[in-house]
């Protein structure tokens, strides 16, 4: 059964770091792309940021280029997002989800592109 489980969410003030975990398990991990997604209330869902399974390329929406870096750690099967000097307007649930063998870089960021998603975890940050 693949299970992709979220953690390191929270309550920060604007300007604050976060990293968000996400451990995974059933499938063969080193094969997948995995993407960082979110939602905020009212809004649809959007990438944040991918990690390619081969050459470890990345990939970030503009509005978080420079703050946050995402990481994976094969032999841990877990895939970071490091978030540093967080806005207000990146409130939302981040979800983790394995990407689609199609997944590409013109179409990282696109939710369709994802298969398996996690149960996500809030992010709140204050002004």
């Amino acid at each position: 059964e693949v299970q992709l489980v979220e953690s390191g969410g929270g309550l920060v003030q604007a300007g604050g770091s976060l990293r968000l975990s996400c451990a995974a398990s059933g499938f063969a991990f080193d094969d997948y792309s995995i993407g960082w997604l979110r939602q905020a209330p009212g809004k649809e869902r959007e990438g944040v940021s991918c990690i390619s399974s081969t050459d470890g390329t990345t990939y970030y929406a503009d509005s978080v280029k420079g703050r946050f870096t995402i990481s994976r750690d094969n032999a841990k099967n877990t895939v970071y997002l490091q978030m540093n000097s967080l806005k207000p307007g990146d409130t939302a649930v981040y979800y983790c989800a394995t990407g689609s063998a199609g997944l590409s870089r013109s179409s990282w960021y696109v939710p369709y592109m994802y298969d398996y998603w996690g149960q996500g975890t809030q992010v709140t940050v204050s002004s």
